[in-house]
């Protein structure tokens, strides 16, 4: 009985180890202080570190100025993706919102990020893009696309 009950225990433990886990970058995107009507787009990376496909299902902001885009394709196992968030900078205050990402992760299938900042007209001139840089928002624009036009 109690190597019935021992190997009960280790296949629950190996069940639980065998799974998909979802891991951001960051949890928090900070803006700081940006000017009115600016590039409110920001990017969160989202990570699969777990041996099974994770799905991301949805992607809910906490109101309307926040606007989120996501695939729902299944992220393999080491690979990541991107979630877009887009912020409607025409308004001139502080920010923090919140985004929901529900997942198929069995321990975090509710997983919560936030943007924050302030949008005001006293906001530094934002530094030129490189090269570099702009071909990798060039690139995740045309992904972000893509990803919109199959929904």
């Amino acid at each position: 009985m109690k190597n019935l009950l021992a190997g009960i225990a280790l296949f629950g433990t190996f069940a639980l180890a065998s799974a998909q886990t979802i891991t951001f970058d960051k949890t928090t995107y900070e803006y700081g202080q940006i000017k009115p009507n600016s590039d409110g787009t920001r990017f969160f990376t989202v990570t699969n570190t777990g041996d099974k496909p994770l799905i991301i299902s949805n992607v809910k902001p906490s109101c309307g100025c926040t606007t989120p885009e996501f695939s729902q394709a299944p992220i393999a196992p080491g690979k990541s993706a991107k979630i877009k968030v887009g912020y409607n900078t025409a308004s001139v205050s502080p920010f923090n919102k919140m985004i929901e990402v529900f997942s198929n992760d069995p321990v975090n299938s509710r997983s919560v990020i936030y943007i924050k900042g302030e949008v005001t007209p006293n906001a530094p001139e934002p530094k030129p893009l490189t090269a570099a840089e702009q071909k990798a928002a060039a690139k995740a624009e045309k992904k972000a696309a893509k990803i919109a036009a199959k929904k």
